[in-house]
């Protein structure tokens, strides 16, 4: 086991070829510590999905590495798959189940006793404010409480890493404080987590570090607070505005000190 849940070193992926080919990625570095949260933000087709994808062995890079615990995720995709668990963008599909079933069944799969599977789902249910639909069936609940059913699922039994793509997508103001404050805990337990996310303003107040991707290259990252003092006057969402509006030249990403390097220093 390592401190270095995450390492990602000159990670490059390109769809297509000849005038219209995409360059998804472009020579992404990216690092994700134990206990750590780290946000990507980007707008939409900036690169954040395809390098999710490639870290947990979705998508095979054209070039760089992808270390995940110390297993080569590249060359062993099927090992570090096992070391992380996922909460994609789109809902899980868990018809027939309710939220408690689906919950405790993940956490089964993933090696928990049926004891302890039930005891974490009943845990996760409380801590989001779920109780109320815990036994209703699917089909019945609302996006966001689905919403919230798949983060659970993805936190019952949590990997080294944590991937949370859009987690507080349709979820109401109220239990996205509550999501915010479970996405800390399992941090603060130990695991990395990697979140994509457009709420800046939330986010900013439980992420340790931001990588913001622009057309797939990293133009900044840092504390929220360091990007934020690297440009007086602006909030993180100004920063995000700014950097993505106006692009720094090829190898000339914005770098301010990132939560390690600052307890380093």
């Amino acid at each position: 086991m390592t401190n270095d849940v995450l390492v990602v070193t000159g990670l490059s992926k390109r769809f297509g070829s000849g005038p219209g080919a995409v360059q998804a990625n472009d020579a992404v570095d990216l690092t994700v510590h134990a206990g750590q949260v780290v946000c990507l933000l980007g707008h939409n087709g900036a690169g954040k999905s395809t390098l999710v994808n490639q870290v947990v062995g979705l998508t095979l890079p054209d070039a760089g590495t992808v270390v995940l615990d110390g297993v080569d995720a590249v060359a062993d995709p099927a090992r570090a798959r096992a070391l992380a668990s996922v909460q994609a963008q789109a809902n899980v599909p868990i018809t027939g189940l309710t939220p408690r079933t689906a919950i405790a069944l993940v956490g089964r799969i993933r090696g928990l006793r049926k004891a302890d599977a039930l005891r974490r789902a009943d845990e996760l249910l409380t801590a989001l404010d779920l109780q109320p639909w815990a036994d209703r069936s699917a089909e019945k609940v609302s996006g966001g409480v689905a919403r919230l059913t798949a983060f659970a699922m993805a936190a019952v039994a949590p990997g080294r890493l944590v991937v949370l793509d859009e987690p507080t997508n349709d979820v109401d103001p109220v239990r996205r404080r509550l999501l915010w404050a479970e996405i800390r805990r399992i941090a603060d337990a130990s695991a990395g987590i990697l979140l994509v996310t457009h709420n800046i303003h939330e986010a900013e107040h439980v992420v340790d570090d931001v990588v913001l991707l622009d057309a797939g290259r990293v133009v900044a990252h840092g504390t929220p607070a360091a990007l934020v003092a690297a440009h007086p006057g602006d909030t993180l969402e100004d920063v995000y505005i700014r950097l993505v509006g106006h692009e720094p030249p090829p190898g000339q990403a914005a770098t301010v000190p990132s939560s390690t390097a600052r307890a380093a220093a």
